[in-house]
């Protein structure tokens, strides 16, 4: 679709961009391109935040949020002015100036993050040729972050739950990266803009996506559980097992600080999100050709949604794993399966795709799944449960 309403956001930053002195309009470009991220996704923040535990609330036969505003969906607005009034407490012996500047060091890189999303057709804030390095380079910061309010706090507690979170971030960005250079292989670009654009092609009526080949199918599934590990969210929600380590890493944040480190966390969730829409799922591109009316933009925003209320299920279903648990899952199933999957995409390229390629690159990767479950499970040398009831 290349009419006005797919671009009404491009046309609205060229007249406003328009409207300035031309020494002035690369910095308006930027600013008009910075603002609206960080207001979308800031409302989409509140807002998934009060579905979240309305959906939660869903699962376990409860309301949820139902006081503040219509169907309590301003909730979120009074959290935000509850967490800037509240008292900020900060420990006596803690180092108050890395504490004090952790969360806006986990903060920063995932906004940086979302400058090379494609949000639309033409609605990327800067497209450069190492998009996806870009991001992966960014994001690995956020390890940072928690290692500085951890160690900052002085709290034994704060330093275990920042040891555990940085260990599992490391682990799951392996099989996230693993799943990635697959499609960065396969595409023959470091661009999340042409990434995109070569998914955006149709195949009769079905839409060209990564995920329709053996390849990217195996390589989405890795992608999605390294992603939800990588955001901390159930169940590899382990840095704030609140059974073990109270709250983990910002156990002694409180306040704005506090919430900047929520914030961080589902922003992150949506970045990560994000990239694996434009890797696999076409990004803007529309699944069916004969949907391809409907704005760029709108397909981006749904697909998130989507992925939005897989996460709000998964946390309402799944138990928390235990830490050996988490370890020997990235470390002894995603990453050979990840690297076992490069081979898979090497394959279907010489294969030349189709039923044939469908056939063999199905059987061996459903093989390899196979034997790396069991491998894994036999290891560990289960006993039968046994139940005994009180008499």
């Amino acid at each position: 679709m290349s009419g006005w309403l797919d671009q009404i956001f491009v046309l609205l930053k060229r007249w406003a961009v328009g409207l300035f002195p031309e020494p002035l309009q690369p910095f308006i470009s930027i600013l008009l391109s910075i603002a609206p991220i960080i207001a979308v996704f800031g409302l989409l923040f509140g807002i998934v935040t009060v579905l979240e535990r309305k959906g939660l609330g869903r699962i376990q036969n409860r309301l949820g949020p139902n006081r503040v505003g219509p169907y309590g969906f301003l909730q979120f607005v009074a959290d935000g002015i509850k967490a800037l009034i509240k008292e900020d407490v900060v420990p006596a012996a803690a180092d108050r100036v890395v504490h004090f500047i952790a969360p806006f060091v986990m903060l920063v890189p995932v906004l940086l993050a979302y400058s090379v999303l494609p949000f639309g057709r033409g609605m990327t804030a800067i497209d450069f040729d190492a998009g996806v390095l870009f991001f992966f380079a960014a994001g690995s910061v956020t390890e940072l972050a928690l290692f500085m309010a951890g160690w900052s706090s002085r709290n034994k507690y704060s330093l275990l739950g920042a040891l555990r979170a940085i260990a599992q971030m490391i682990s799951y960005e392996v099989p996230l990266i693993l799943a990635a250079a697959v499609v960065v292989m396969m595409m023959g670009s470091l661009s999340t803009v042409a990434i995109v654009e070569k998914q955006a092609v149709f195949s009769g009526i079905l839409a060209n996506w990564n995920i329709f080949t053996p390849w990217g199918l195996a390589a989405f599934l890795l992608f999605i559980v390294a992603a939800v590990a990588e955001s901390n969210r159930s169940p590899f929600d382990l840095p704030e097992g609140e059974s073990e380590i109270i709250a983990g890493y910002f156990v002694e944040y409180s306040g704005f600080k506090f919430a900047l480190f929520f914030l961080g966390e589902y922003l992150g969730m949506f970045a990560v999100s994000g990239l694996a829409i434009t890797l696999f799922l076409g990004g803007w591109s529309a699944p069916f050709s004969f949907l391809d009316w409907l704005p760029s933009w709108f397909w981006f925003f749904a697909k998130l949604l989507c992925f939005v209320a897989f996460y709000i299920w998964i946390r309402g279903t799944l138990p928390r794993l235990r830490m050996d648990q988490l370890m020997n899952f990235a470390w002894k199933f995603l990453i050979p399966l990840g690297l076992f999957n490069l081979i898979i995409a090497a394959i279907w390229h010489f294969v030349g795709g189709g039923l044939r390629g469908w056939a063999i690159c199905g059987a061996l990767l459903l093989a390899a799944y196979t034997g790396l479950g069991n491998a894994l499970f036999k290891r560990r040398k289960w006993t039968k449960r046994t139940y005994r009831y009180a008499s």
